[in-house]
């Protein structure tokens, strides 16, 4: 079994990157199982070295290992080339000429979570009109999807089932930048590093189904997936880099690292009680039943 740490170095680590972090680390290593690093770095605008170097001087501050050598997205353009072509010939995919107005314009809302599904817009230009609109566009590419309905037995939040068509949409493979999406991307390298698990947040679940069924296009192996609750802000908000929430440079002010770990752990009710512990220490404790299923707020 391998699982991965799949972080974003858009900043430093706040402490739901910590929670995903540990519990995947926890879930690999009880099982014997390997862990591999991926830093998602693929948005130049975003991404940094210092944050990746930074994100690893804190998995190891925390007791966080990983076996092999770190993975760079930004370094493995051409695998995500040559997948984007086997798409490409089996023509799912299409050029995109709207803009992000335009794209929020022809969109319907999706379920009840207020994200919009993209309805198909570009689809039905005919060659001759994309042609004239590549005289003054870059467009960005999307995945065609099927009136398909994939479904997947999640660890955690159990049987989880989208329609492709009524609630993904045509989703976005390559910006008009020419930087692949993390859709493609993300199934690319799962499907090369031979990942087996993921172990993530609930606010990429819906991602599932249409990850999965870019594996089935890219003939790759589905893993097992759990995606875990999310921690909030004491007010109840979502954790977000851009907010500084709780980032780990605030928590290292106030708490050691087995403090730190030691309340996620209690948090996940791993322990009884929040106290001081080394993952190490939490290896042969965890188990996905003791695991909350519902949002917890950080206190």
């Amino acid at each position: 079994m391998i699982g991965r740490f799949a972080p974003s170095p858009s900043g430093r680590m706040h402490l739901g990157n910590l929670w995903s972090c540990l519990l995947a680390w926890l879930a690999a290593r009880s099982a014997e199982g390997g862990m591999v690093l991926r830093l998602e770095d693929l948005d130049p605008d975003r991404c940094r070295q210092e944050y990746c170097d930074q994100i690893m001087r804190d998995l190891e501050w925390l007791g966080l290992d990983w076996d092999g050598v770190p993975v760079y997205q930004s370094r493995r353009t051409e695998l995500y080339r040559q997948a984007f072509h086997a798409l490409e010939q089996q023509d799912v995919i299409y050029p995109c000429f709207c803009t992000r107005a335009e794209r929020l314009a022809a969109s319907a809302p999706h379920r009840s979570d207020g994200v919009t599904v993209y309805s198909g817009r570009c689809r039905a230009l005919t060659q001759m009109e994309r042609e004239e609109l590549l005289q003054s566009r870059r467009p960005a590419w999307r995945a065609q999807v099927p009136e398909q309905e994939v479904a997947f037995t999640d660890m955690l939040q159990g049987v989880f089932s989208e329609n492709l068509a009524r609630d993904c949409g045509d989703f976005i493979l390559r910006r008009s930048d020419g930087v692949f999406a993390y859709q493609l991307a993300v199934v690319v390298d799962d499907g090369e590093m031979g990942v087996t698990q993921v172990v993530r947040g609930s606010d990429l679940l819906s991602s599932t189904p249409r990850q999965m069924w870019l594996q089935e296009r890219l003939d790759l192996p589905h893993p097992e997936y759990g995606h875990l609750s999310l921690l909030l802000a004491p007010d109840g908000r979502r954790l977000a880099k851009r907010d500084r929430d709780l980032e780990l440079g605030q928590l290292q002010e106030r708490f050691t690292a087995p403090e730190i770990v030691g309340r996620l752990a209690y948090t996940a009710n791993l322990i009884d009680r929040p106290e001081a512990v080394t993952p190490q220490e939490l290896i042969p404790l965890f188990s996905w039943e003791k695991l909350p299923q519902k949002d917890l707020v950080w206190v």
